[in-house]
């Protein structure tokens, strides 16, 4: 199971780290997802969600 949001569908992103003397090596940003209990067709489900859809109020805990 990945680690992305069931509500907004965030997942990680990809991009490059640059060093001082630009030098560019892969890497990747997890996304600020939490493991909560929602309500998934009326019956309470452990799921991640990102915490800005628990902040913006798109999404109700149980």
């Amino acid at each position: 199971m990945s680690r992305k949001c069931v509500i907004t569908g965030k997942g990680p992103r990809s991009g490059n780290k640059r060093s001082h003397a630009l030098n560019s090596t892969k890497r990747r940003w997890g996304v600020n997802v939490q493991k909560v209990r929602i309500l998934v067709d009326g019956k309470p489900k452990r799921v991640y969600v990102s915490a800005r859809a628990l902040k913006s109020g798109k999404v109700e805990r149980v």
